[in-house]
């Protein structure tokens, strides 16, 4: 019995451990890229990249009174208006630097701003996030002066359209006055990908040599869930590989003079894409599929500036000719069934995965895929939680059967277990020698008992990541008051579950694990319901530490999203139902209020104490 618990234990903790440590300690390393590799494979030997940052980046500290931040804010702009975003882009570098999303607010309170995904140059004072956009442009090559083509101040000209919408493209225009003339056409789809069409049309006597590129910036680094389960910052796809790299990890990346900071280059021969991933939003620069660029990873020490870049191979235009480029632009919620559409039906190679599915992405994967349809059928994602357990149940219940019948053939040998101990009395090796010996003559595996828990671990870790990082949890009501499963049960004893009007603690404070809810103590129950069914630990120790195990958990696991609380009552609760008709079949009807009676007639049965004189 002793041997049991013990390895049931052990079990539990190192695979725990196991997982722990391949997370924070054996994590493949960030790739290394050669500091010497050209930037643009194809560009010409006396240069053609692009400049090393905007040329308005500022530092974060007068972001909004700098001549290059005010001009930049005084320019005109163009309205965007879509079914899911709203904003406007600025014609100051023909930028797309003011997004918010229409079908998503900030907090629950229903006068709560819509989220804003991006913000322009010269705002953060008024108490806006920091910058953060997307710019496009020509970086000249072949002997090119920088003046001959736009940059990130340049102010275009609106040459078409009035408002950004879905069908509805707008077109910019700047004539450099020395026979270029550089068009930028910017459509917009139903969801969240932009197009941007990019032409410079050559009227000179001589051909011409320069570089299309793209830029996502952000000024100053941006706050973070700061939670090892969760990558948040820069995620990059190159020829199947996907990269991340955390915002506290550029800084460090490889130092160059040339380019200005600290930068990582990576080429990528056919399909990828490259941009800042946050929890639940992203926005990414994705050449068209099949088209080689220059994928690149920046910091900017001087402006506190953050940046990924797309750069395209160097074109030659020849006279009268008009070359040109199309890229995309993803700015949005990381939404499943968006980014698939934009995977399977327009190309973009593994969008997906821009989802942090994490290491356990064979189990991540199909858990959501499979929540995500019952959602779909129910139309309630609590309930399709708690459908989601059963069916997970269901499919290991085969090995689940063999460890419930096992425990109930140990729950009747717990009297000749008894037994055994008064017989051996403090001799523990002659006690385990009688234990084995027994186990072996009633055909017994004590072990049968974790496999179940260890099966139920990766499960359980794999459920908590859909849960904590998947879009689809976020604001997802159950009913009552559970109005966001991917949230703490904001219920709590302290205030008596509302009736008094009291605030409960922030979570994150020091008493925000006395503030249990509803749910908890739900948790708390089922798990001590299900441990009266589990064969008690012969070791007095060991019995003291399971009867504490589950109000532990119930603490532990109060500040954890209402979703994953919510499975873990529910499988608590099957596993309870289905283990004990196993028990009752196999002829043991577990008394689970047993021990609570025994106790009460001990002390009815004690002699009362003599009344003092």
């Amino acid at each position: 019995m002793d041997n049991q618990n013990k390895n049931l234990i052990l079990a539990t903790v190192l695979s725990f451990v196991v997982i722990l440590v391949w997370y924070t300690v054996f994590a493949p390393p960030q790739p290394t890229v050669d500091p010497n590799a050209p930037a643009v494979a194809t560009a010409p030997a006396e240069g053609g990249t692009p400049p090393a940052v905007p040329a308005d980046a500022p530092a974060v500290a007068d972001a909004a009174t700098s001549p290059a931040a005010v001009e930049v804010a005084a320019a005109p702009r163009i309205a965007i208006d879509t079914p899911r975003l709203t904003g406007s882009l600025s014609l100051a570098g023909g930028r797309i630097d003011d997004l918010s999303l229409k079908d998503y607010k900030e907090t629950l309170d229903p006068a709560s701003g819509l989220v804003r995904l991006l913000t322009p140059v010269g705002e953060a004072a008024l108490g806006a996030p920091q910058p953060y956009y997307a710019v496009y442009g020509w970086a000249p090559a072949g002997g090119l002066p920088a003046e001959a083509v736009p940059d990130a101040r340049t102010v275009w000209t609106q040459e078409s359209g009035t408002t950004l919408a879905p069908g509805q493209p707008v077109t910019l225009a700047w004539d450099n006055g020395a026979g270029l003339i550089f068009r930028r056409t910017i459509s917009v789809d139903e969801d969240y990908l932009f197009t941007i069409g990019q032409t410079v049309e050559n009227t000179t006597g001589a051909a011409v040599r320069l570089a299309p590129y793209g830029i996502i910036a952000r000024h100053g680094e941006p706050q973070t869930q700061g939670i090892w389960v969760l990558h948040e910052g820069v995620v990059r796809m190159a020829d199947g590989a996907l990269q991340e790299i955390d915002y506290d990890d550029m800084p460090e990346l490889e130092q160059s003079a040339r380019e200005g900071g600290a930068v990582e280059v990576t080429d990528v021969a056919e399909n990828g894409w490259i941009g800042f991933t946050d929890k639940y939003w992203m926005t990414a620069l994705a050449p068209k599929p099949g088209e080689s660029f220059t994928a690149v990873v920046k910091h900017v020490p001087n402006s506190a500036v953050y940046q990924t870049e797309t750069r395209m191979p160097v074109v030659e235009v020849a006279p009268g000719a008009t070359a040109g480029v199309e890229t995309m632009l993803f700015a949005g919620a990381k939404e499943w069934e968006a980014i698939r559409h934009y995977q399977n039906d327009v190309g973009i190679d593994r969008f997906v995965d821009s989802i942090d599915w994490g290491w356990f992405f064979f189990l991540t994967k199909p858990i959501f895929i499979l929540l995500h349809w019952l959602h779909g059928v129910i139309g309630n994602m609590g309930w399709a939680i708690i459908a989601l357990t059963l069916i997970i149940k269901a499919i290991v219940f085969p090995l689940a059967r063999k460890s419930y019948i096992s425990m109930a053939k140990m729950k009747e040998l717990q009297p000749e277990m008894e037994k055994l101990k008064e017989k051996t009395g403090d001799d523990r090796a002659k006690f385990q020698q009688e234990m084995m010996a027994l186990y072996k003559r009633e055909k017994v595996n004590p072990a049968s008992g974790c496999l179940p828990v260890l099966l139920q671990i990766p499960i359980f870790f794999s459920l908590y990541k859909v849960i904590f990082v998947t879009l689809e949890l976020r604001h997802a009501p159950w009913f009552g008051w559970i109005r966001d499963l991917s949230a703490p049960d904001p219920s709590s004893i302290l205030n008596l579950f509302g009736l008094l009007p009291y605030a409960t603690p922030e979570p994150g404070s020091l008493f925000f694990i006395f503030s249990l809810g509803i749910l908890p103590i739900c948790l708390g129950v089922s798990m001590w319901f299900q441990q009266k069914l589990n064969p008690a630990p012969a070791d007095p120790a060991q019995q003291m530490i399971f009867a504490w195990m589950p109000w532990i958990f119930m603490f532990m696991l109060g500040g954890f999203a209402s979703g994953l609380v919510l499975y873990w009552i529910a499988n608590n609760t099957i596993t309870f139902i289905q283990q004990y008709l196993i028990m009752t079949m196999h002829g043991h009807r577990p008394d689970l209020f047993g021990n609570i009676r025994a106790g009460f007639k001990r002390k009815k049965a004690e002699p009362a104490a003599p009344a003092k004189k």
